[in-house]
């Protein structure tokens, strides 16, 4: 029985990092011996965990059985063990986190500088780009996603969500009639983020009330900071963030077009990896900058 449970924790350790080598190296063994003793818990149940390739390892369903039986076990330990350490200790490491562009001005930005100041023994590596980053694949420890309708899962949360409004500049609209229906703007110069292309606007009056339109892209751009920009130098049409608008509506520089009618909110939400520690670094950072309490 002893044999077995060491052979399941070591089993977990290499899910934990995705290879024997990483195990290896947190457990003081080889990778040689980790991977023996994987294979004779196999070999004890008669079935295969992990499917092994020269670049990485994949669960079987087994093991995806295996992992989810064990994990309430270990983590009952593991926070046992977290409550006898020195309270006194704060919390150090790193955490790479991967978020849109686009939110470098949102109140996300102010909650990390927050969680810094607050654990100043984490260092956080951001990366703030357009680019969407696999967690997995790209090396990050939190994903931060924008959707209009997320898919929930037991490794996401949701953070905040975003208005967004149609907006063009002030010079632009000038010489253009005065519109009341989305349908009235459809032939106007329009400005697309890439990315989301495929994903046309739906206008929402009232409850029995909504409209989407197709329209075609006069610009189209891979940067969603620059769709804004592109729309207050007077390149046309832009659906955006309602913070990006805020101070050039102030200004003058940049109205609101057809602002009784509201489209549908953009959530933002943090999704990390499904075997991540559930009272590691990334439970503390996702607790501090989400409005729930702990980690589902």
């Amino acid at each position: 029985m002893l044999d077995q449970l060491r052979q399941i924790a070591i089993f977990a350790k290499t899910i934990d990092h995705g290879s024997f080598r990483g195990a290896a190296r947190e457990l003081n063994l080889s990778p040689s011996v980790v991977s023996h003793h994987i294979s004779q818990l196999e070999e004890h149940l008669g079935v295969a965990l992990i499917y092994r390739s020269t670049r990485k390892l994949a669960l079987t369903k087994e093991g995806e059985r295996l992992l989810m039986s064990t994990q309430s076990l270990f983590n009952t330990v593991e926070v046992a063990l977290s409550e006898l350490s020195d309270s006194a200790n704060s919390p150090t490491g790193e955490l790479r986190i991967a978020a849109p562009s686009i939110l470098i001005k949102s109140e996300l930005t102010d909650k990390l500088a927050i969680f810094s100041m607050e654990y100043p023994g984490i260092k956080l590596a951001i990366d703030y780009s357009d680019m969407r980053k696999d967690v997995i694949t790209d090396g990050f420890d939190i994903a931060i996603r924008m959707e209009v309708r997320p898919k929930n899962s037991a490794n996401t949360r949701a953070l905040f969500q975003v208005e967004r409004r149609l907006i063009a500049s002030t010079d632009y609209l000038k010489n253009r009639p005065k519109v009341k229906t989305p349908d009235d703007v459809l032939a106007w110069d329009w400005i697309e983020l890439t990315p989301v292309r495929h994903v046309k606007p739906s206008f929402r009056k009232s409850e029995s009330e909504t409209i989407t339109i197709k329209p075609e892209s006069h610009i189209s751009t891979n940067e969603a900071l620059s769709v804004y920009h592109l729309a207050k130098a007077g390149a046309g049409l832009a659906v955006v963030p309602a913070f990006l608008a805020e101070e050039g509506v102030t200004l003058g520089a940049v109205q609101y077009v057809l602002p009784e009618w509201r489209l549908d909110p953009i959530s933002v939400f943090a999704t990390w990896p499904s075997n991540a520690p559930k009272h590691g670094l990334i439970n503390l950072l996702v607790n501090s900058i989400s409005p729930s309490q702990s980690l589902r």
